[in-house]
């Protein structure tokens, strides 16, 4: 199995929920999360003063998926997570030794 963690801009966050619902994704976790990358936050102008915001505001997407969905599953996120602009986030893919279903016990492939 593979969790699949998708850091993406907030507006994006419907288009890619829909395309991997379309793809067989049942099921997934969002959080609102703030970071920075390579351009390493911005500037902002508020009532004529420049300020720097180091964390930019980002929503975190995350899903386990067995292994030959994975493929499927970043082609998904790279194309509807995509604005071509600096910025648009980055996906990161693990192993998942075992994953447990709490209400039924299920285990591993068993419990996606």
């Amino acid at each position: 199995m593979k969790k699949i963690e998708a850091v993406i801009r907030h507006f994006k966050l419907e288009e890619v929920k829909d395309a991997l619902t379309e793809a067989g994704v049942h099921g997934m976790t969002v959080s609102e999360v703030r970071g920075f990358g390579r351009q390493k936050g911005q500037k902002e102008h508020y009532r004529g003063a420049e300020y720097s915001v180091d964390f930019l505001p980002k929503v975190k997407i995350e899903v386990v998926i067995a292994d030959e969905q994975a493929e499927t599953v970043i082609e998904t996120i790279l194309r509807s997570a995509r604005t071509g602009q600096i910025g648009d986030g980055k996906i990161f893919v693990s192993h998942v030794e075992h994953m447990y279903r709490i209400r039924t016990g299920d285990i591993d492939e068993a419990a996606l």
